[in-house]
């Protein structure tokens, strides 16, 4: 189930950043649809400090790179496996001593197997709260982007915090880590790379150990350094070793800083679905200052236990049909793009992506993206006004979203409850989209599901009615929905704390409301500030005024001389 490679590169590389960590997805090369789960830990030294240095060193700087091929979907358990070996190897200072390796290529395929995709081991490292206090409300809004299977793609730097964001994001889908992207990176490879290579028959995830021994890595590091170029590096000034098209490398004219990218406004048709009124009689209908939800909490486990094979899209799915088939059909989810990766945006056999790149190139082509997330700044860049209306959220959507992030901020500031209880929870968090999803599927079941789909959208429910997971589903029977209730979590009358839950989030993800804000602040500033001038100066006057005064009042106290 596991495959140990390693690689290195030779030229001399001007970063400041001498270790990261690196989630890949490659296409599978036995003709089985399954994916194959890379990671990769890479580490920057000096070549002077070895203490054997190899024919092959010819550069003061040398970067070298400890690979796992899994076909299990554990990155965050075999990153923190990987990282400690990685370290230990480094500071043997002799990349010939190949032991330690060995011994985590013996550990990894003793101890990693499917039971592992049972529990919450799969998700180390996915911090459901860190996204949720990062993103805030817009994390529905890259939910929603995912359901509609749009092409999106994910910027950030350093590689690591790039590709735990985007799985992270995925991890809040039932069951699509642990089940739902075996068929996500099934490409055909650029015909530079060579298709001529034989290999050994790698065996399915269920099986004990491969059909080679240990004593094997060696050669499997040079065959594998031949196919896939393993150790790309996030940094942007080094070469590029495999040739491209230039045609796929030209910018596209114009910036994404030269256009609006937030795209929720304070215009009128905002507040359209309140009817022009607010119904004060069922103010405590919703009352998010309660902090109690209006719906009982979900069921943590979503019925995994029970897994068959989905007659239409070959994915393991539960009793309710999950995972969706999302990542199917040419809908690609690469954690991290190499730039040799780079036609795979324009390809005519890819109906769409989840992708994460660090170089400039990806984000300057806005054209091959229908969003681009950048992660640094919490934003989603969106130029298709008819997609900005799908993702328009409704008030539902805010409750269930603003539920998330008070639950999510209570008590964030205490270092030891932190994270350790249900609620605001990593698991609690992923319940609640859990819950999102059931609902949604359940609502589409209905006679009058065009009424109960209204909380989630109109625009957003008829356009995923058309995509590929939504007409799969659709297309088989789950008796286990009717234990679903239907309609929106969230759904109920209008009140003013819905009101004040737009205007917030308005306010605070619209540029105009930003700038709106940006203006009332630095008025209060200067008001304040006047204040205290004004206030100096009339004070002034008043201290100045009544000193004169008791000095004139003293002298007409002070007794006259008498008379000679």
């Amino acid at each position: 189930s596991v495959i140990l490679a390693f690689s290195h590169k030779k030229r001399l590389l001007c970063v400041s950043l001498r270790t990261d960590t690196v989630y890949f997805h490659l296409p599978p090369l036995d003709g089985q649809q399954k994916c194959v789960y890379g990671v990769s830990c890479y580490r920057q030294m000096e070549a002077k400090v070895l203490k054997v240095r190899e024919a092959d060193i010819t550069r003061e700087t040398v970067q070298k790179s400890v690979c796992v091929l899994s076909r299990l979907p554990l990155f965050g358990l075999i990153q923190a496996k990987l990282q400690l070996i990685t370290h230990a190897y480094f500071e043997e200072k002799d990349f010939s001593q190949i032991s330690i390796l060995k011994e985590l290529y013996d550990h990894m395929n003793r101890s990693l197997s499917c039971t592992a995709l049972e529990g919450s081991q799969i998700y180390l490292g996915l911090s459901a709260r860190d996204l949720i206090l990062h993103f805030k409300h817009k994390v529905l809004i890259l939910f929603k982007l995912i359901l509609l299977e749009k092409k999106i793609l994910f910027y950030v730097t350093p590689v690591k915090r790039l590709v735990e964001t985007l799985m992270t994001v995925l991890s809040l889908f039932p069951g699509i880590i642990e089940h739902g992207l075996a068929d996500s990176s099934h490409y055909q490879p650029r015909r530079s790379i060579s298709e001529d290579f034989s290999s050994a028959e790698i065996k399915s995830a269920d099986e004990e150990s491969l059909s080679m021994s240990t004593t094997d890595i060696t050669n499997i590091s040079k065959e594998l350094e031949g196919r896939y170029d393993v150790s790309d590096q996030p940094d942007q000034s080094k070469p590029c070793n495999t040739t491209l098209d230039t045609h796929y490398l030209q910018p596209h004219a114009g910036s994404l800083l030269d256009s609006e990218c937030e795209w929720e406004t304070l215009e009128p048709h905002v507040m359209d679905e309140m009817e022009g009124k607010v119904d004060i009689t069922h103010l405590n209908t919703f009352d998010t200052d309660s902090g109690l939800p209006i719906t009982v909490q979900p069921q943590s486990a979503t019925g995994q236990g029970m897994l068959s094979s989905g007659l239409v899209s070959g994915l393991q799915e539960d009793q309710y049909g999950l995972p969706l088939a999302v990542f199917t059909k040419g809908y690609l989810c690469m954690p991290y793009m190499a730039l040799q990766q780079h036609h795979l945006l324009s390809d005519i056999s890819v109906r769409g992506f989840v992708a994460g790149a660090t170089n400039i190139l990806f984000r300057q082509q806005r054209h091959l993206s229908d969003a681009i997330v950048d992660v640094d700044e919490a934003r989603i860049q969106i130029h298709d006004p008819e997609l900005r209306k799908m993702l328009y959220l409704s008030t539902a959507d805010l409750r269930f979203a603003d539920y998330l992030v008070k639950h999510v901020t209570e008590n964030k500031e205490d270092v030891f409850l932190d994270g350790t209880g249900w609620e605001g929870g990593d698991e609690w968090i992923r319940a609640q989209f859990g819950l999102y999803v059931h609902s949604l599927l359940s609502s589409a079941l209905q006679q009058d599901h065009e009424r109960l789909l209204a909380d989630y959208g109109t625009a957003f429910t008829s356009a995923w009615k058309i995509t590929h997971n939504y007409r799969v589903w659709i297309s088989n029977k789950h008796p286990a929905m009717a234990n679903i209730t239907p309609g929106h979590p969230f759904q109920g009358q209008y009140s003013v704390a819905d009101v004040k839950i737009r205007l917030s989030h308005s306010m605070q993800n619209s540029e105009r409301g930003k700038k709106f804000g940006n203006a009332v602040m630095s008025t209060s500033r200067s008001v304040v500030q006047t204040g205290k001038a004004v206030g100096q100066s009339v004070g002034g006057a008043l201290t100045v005024a009544k000193s004169a005064m008791s000095s004139w009042f003293s002298m007409l106290a002070q007794p006259t001389a008498p008379p000679a």
